[in-house]
């Protein structure tokens, strides 16, 4: 079987790419952090192997908040195009553009729908529960390839421009770029330490029994409010449902699980519109497209998160029991 650690360990390279990169301009404390980032994935694979001490990650992780916390990870300029560059590629391909973009959810589809049901001698050739990961890993080198033939770069096709481009967007975004995997288990933390518990008993209290309309209504909105208090909905997922999805509205409402959940994430997401706590969503693009306004994504997003709250609450009451 074919498992998506490959892809961990492919991540892993390229923040030790990017730790090089670093270090070869004395940006040490930048070095350190990719350093240990891309070990840590790396790492990993033995760890769930149970073939090495899991305490070194803790360790890692530690030191990577750290340094980030303390501002050491610096900046540096990667030599790319100039804007003139980029205006004259970006007028020729048009929306050719688009091209390695989309070739990333489509191979992930393929994958997850296609390539995940093929067996080999009755076994089959994705492990259980990686098709779509392993589908996003293979996607983006298709898309780095047919990236690289489409723009032609200047000087030929060089094997390094996509690791220098790619270092170079990911110095951009700093430390936000581990802050999805922060935030996730931040939320595994909360459910373990029993806050899904501690707000069920409160919720419990206070919501009439028999209320199913408001039974949905505190449940998208905690997620809402716990995502832009965590900034990922995948951290507030497992805190509201243990509290309220499942103990109210899947067992003494007789919910269906799917649409309860999954409109309750999509509930979660307006928040992510909501909250510079999502930095890699609200705040990296502003810093990425040099805005004046570095919450202006937050205040152009807001309009469109309320009401879609909203719908997202009618269609769970309407479509989910």
């Amino acid at each position: 079987m074919i498992d998506a650690e490959w892809l961990y360990w492919l991540c892993g390279l390229f923040f030790l790419a990017g730790a090089g990169f670093s270090y070869r301009r004395a940006q040490y404390g930048g070095a350190a952090f990719w350093a240990l980032l891309g070990i840590s994935f790396c790492y990993s694979t033995f760890v769930v192997n149970k073939t090495a001490p899991p305490w070194p990650l803790g360790v890692a992780v530690i030191v990577v908040a750290g340094l980030a916390g303390f501002g050491a990870l610096g900046r540096t300029e990667i030599a790319t195009t100039n804007q003139a560059e980029r205006i004259t590629a970006a007028n020729t391909l048009r929306g050719k553009l688009f091209v390695p973009a989309l070739m990333i959810p489509l191979v992930a589809l393929i994958f997850g729908t296609m390539i995940a049901s093929i067996t080999v001698h009755g076994k089959p050739l994705l492990a259980t529960g990686t098709a779509t990961l392993t589908g996003l890993g293979v996607g983006a080198l298709v898309a780095t390839a047919i990236g690289m033939v489409l723009l032609r770069p200047a000087g030929g096709l060089k094997l390094t421009l996509p690791l220098t481009e790619g270092t170079r967007l990911l110095q951009a975004i700093g430390w936000a770029v581990v802050l999805p995997q922060m935030l996730a288990v931040l939320g595994l933390l909360f459910a373990n330490a029993g806050v899904g518990t501690a707000v069920g008993t409160i919720v419990s209290s206070v919501l009439p029994k028999g209320s199913l309309l408001l039974a949905v209504i505190v449940y998208c909105l905690g997620m809402a409010l716990f995502t832009i208090i965590m900034g990922n909905a995948f951290a507030a997922f497992p805190v509201m449902t243990a509290a309220v999805g499942w103990p109210v509205l899947v067992q003494q409402f007789h919910g269906n699980p799917a649409i309860v959940f999954a409109v309750g994430m999509l509930a979660g997401f307006c928040g992510t519109l909501c909250t510079p706590m999502a930095a890699n969503f609200n705040i990296v693009p502003a810093v990425l497209l040099e805005m004046k306004d570095r919450y202006g994504p937050i205040k152009a997003q807001l309009p469109t998160a309320a009401p879609l709250l909203v719908c997202n609450i009618a269609i769970m009451y309407l479509m989910g029991f």
